[in-house]
Order: structure tokens, then sequence, then C-alpha cells
């Protein structure tokens, strides 16, 4: 399965629970990555700025997951 499509919709709760899982290692790491290049020296601000906007864009597809896994939650 490409992570970077939006066809989540089709596939099935267990296939949607690991990319959650995948999702959310990504996140974490992602955030680790920014820590350090932050306490860097030499970080690269635009890296970091990106990398950033990257964590956002998880950060949204895992929320739009976890809807998509519990709908209960919108009533």
């Amino acid at each position: 399965m490409n992570g970077d499509t939006n066809d989540d919709i089709f596939d099935t709760g267990a296939n949607l629970r690991e990319r959650l899982a995948q999702l959310h290692v990504e996140h974490h790491d992602l955030d680790g990555a920014i820590a350090r290049l932050e306490e860097s020296p030499v970080g690269d601000e635009l890296l970091v700025r990106r990398m950033k906007k990257r964590k956002l864009a998880i950060k949204d597809r895992i929320a739009a997951l976890e809807r998509m896994l519990d709908p209960g939650d919108l009533a």
C-alpha cells in the first residue's frame, strides 16, 4: 500500500490499523529528529520547517484514520 495515497477508505479495518500504527511511528520519529536538529548549533531551519510540515500532515492523516475506525465520536 502506498502511504501517500488517499485510498484508505477502501482498506479493511486491519489495514487501517496497520497504517495508523506506521503513521504513529513516523510521527514519533519525526518528533525526535526535529528536536535533535533544533538542538544542533548548525540546525537547518528549512529542513526543520519541512519536517514540521510533514509531521503536521501525518497528524492530520492519523486523525482521519482514527475517525474512519471509530466514527461513533461524530454523533
